[in-house]
């Protein structure tokens, strides 16, 4: 089939030539990605060694590769090494941050969160070599200026993120899910068009050599699934 290509409702369409593996090669290579991810961790503590752009170019492409709705791909990923620029970022996220904990998060939430070592300080955002802010299009605008929709941005969006942060763990380099609320200060900052709404917030780059993270575990295949089997 290599090389063909058929019409459906009137639109081209190419024969899927992907992998297949035996059943000992998929059971092989799903653990040995599992172990990968397994070993992923939410890093607070970065170091300031440069990450080539290559890299964070190669990233951003594989994240764009997430499945979206009818294929609108609703996302821009903005990567930021300017220092003035995270700076102030983080000044605006600290803000936002203490807001947060002094007056809008529940006693119960901020119990919830005093295991993973949080504060309002964020000098991360500062210190990571670089910040990719992951912005969802909530609507498109055309080359003559109008609206068009988008379909299941956040679900899109949210898939794109799960990838990226996905490929940052497989280039060896850490992040951290970031999303200080409100969020509209990065929209400011970055000069972004009206159709975007900020998402995500991932600082990139190397462990800092001191690095900790919370001694937590996961849940077990049991208590994230349900098998329905014959």
């Amino acid at each position: 089939m290599a090389g063909k290509t058929k019409i459906i409702n009137g639109y081209g369409h190419i024969a899927y030539e992907g992998d297949h593996f035996t059943e000992d090669e998929m059971i092989t290579k799903s653990m040995e990605y599992y172990n990968s991810l397994d070993s992923r961790r939410s890093v607070r503590h970065f170091s300031n060694s440069m990450i080539p752009i290559e890299v964070i170019e190669n990233i951003i492409k594989a994240a764009g590769t997430a499945p979206s709705g009818a294929h609108k791909q609703p996302w821009k990923f903005c990567a930021v090494s300017n220092s003035e620029l995270k700076s102030k970022i983080r000044e605006a996220a600290e803000k936002e941050e203490q807001e947060n904990y002094n007056s809008r998060m529940s006693e119960r939430w901020l119990k919830d969160l005093a295991p993973l070592g949080t504060d309002t300080n964020k000098e991360f955002l500062e210190i990571a070599p670089w910040l990719i802010i992951v912005f969802k299009e909530v609507y498109e605008i055309d080359d003559a200026g109008e609206k068009q929709n988008n379909y299941y941005v956040n679900e899109s969006v949210g898939i794109a993120c799960g990838m990226l942060i996905s490929a940052i763990h497989n280039a060896g380099l850490v992040t951290l899910t970031h999303t200080p609320s409100p969020m509209n200060f990065l929209s400011e900052i970055l000069n972004r068009p009206k159709n975007e709404r900020a998402f995500l917030l991932l600082p990139v780059g190397y462990a800092a050599e001191n690095a900790f993270v919370p001694d937590i575990a996961r849940k077990k295949l049991e208590e994230i699934s349900d098998f329905y089997k014959k």
